[in-house]
């Protein structure tokens, strides 16, 4: 079970029911998910060597917005494409769900 996950369910069991952003409402909004190296995405830059431990995530949206995670690790021997690929798609989630609190909280505004 995720951190999302848990937390929902902790939410859940205290009856706490108000409008909200769930972690299934973020999942069913993502279409598209791209993750890689910075490196691989920018063949032919002059400063390649130092993006080898940036790893980019692109999470499309299913209304065409796209947000756009990262994860770097500082020394290149800890670099681990999984758990780049991880941190970057949360780091993107995370856009997410501030965007959609956003637009919850300006929809709950206008009642």
């Amino acid at each position: 079970m995720t951190d999302e996950q848990s937390l929902e369910a902790e939410i859940v069991s205290k009856g706490l029911t108000a409008p909200r952003i769930t972690p299934d409402h973020i999942d069913s909004l993502i279409v598209g998910e791209y993750c890689g190296r910075a490196s691989d995405l920018y063949q032919g830059a002059p400063t390649l060597k130092p993006m080898e431990c940036l790893t980019i995530c692109v999470l499309v949206l299913k209304n065409g917005f796209t947000v756009v995670g990262k994860s770097a690790c500082a020394s290149p021997e800890n670099f681990n494409a999984e758990i780049g690929a991880k941190i970057a798609k949360e780091d993107a989630r995370q856009q997410i769900w501030a965007l959609e609190g956003y637009a919850l909280r300006s929809q709950l505004s206008q009642h």
